[in-house]
């Protein structure tokens, strides 16, 4: 399993290798989920709450994400589909 700030920050897969985004894992890596959604980062956010497993995160981000966005979305798999996030069991990265 990879680290909360790489998959947070994955923007493609390399094979079994994940790509993960060195400045913004640099800059915002630290930030919570809800700091990370405060930023308009969204899909950084999104991904924070879904490596939480926490159901109340996640539930707090969709509802902040449903304001700022003006959707409806109400349960993780729809916004999964909206940016495009999977997990797969990866063990290795490549930080660009």
């Amino acid at each position: 399993m990879i680290s909360r700030e790489d998959f947070i920050f994955t923007i493609g897969y390399d094979g079994d290798r994940a790509i993960v985004d060195g400045k913004a894992k640099r800059e915002y890596g630290k930030l919570g989920t809800m700091e990370l959604a405060e930023e308009g980062l969204y899909r950084a956010a999104f991904s924070s709450a879904l490596y939480s497993k926490n159901e109340a995160e996640m539930k707090e981000f969709i509802d902040f994400f449903n304001i700022k966005a003006g959707t409806t979305f109400k349960t993780a798999e729809e916004v999964r589909r909206l940016f495009g996030v999977n997990e797969f069991e990866i063990s290795r990265t490549l930080v660009l």
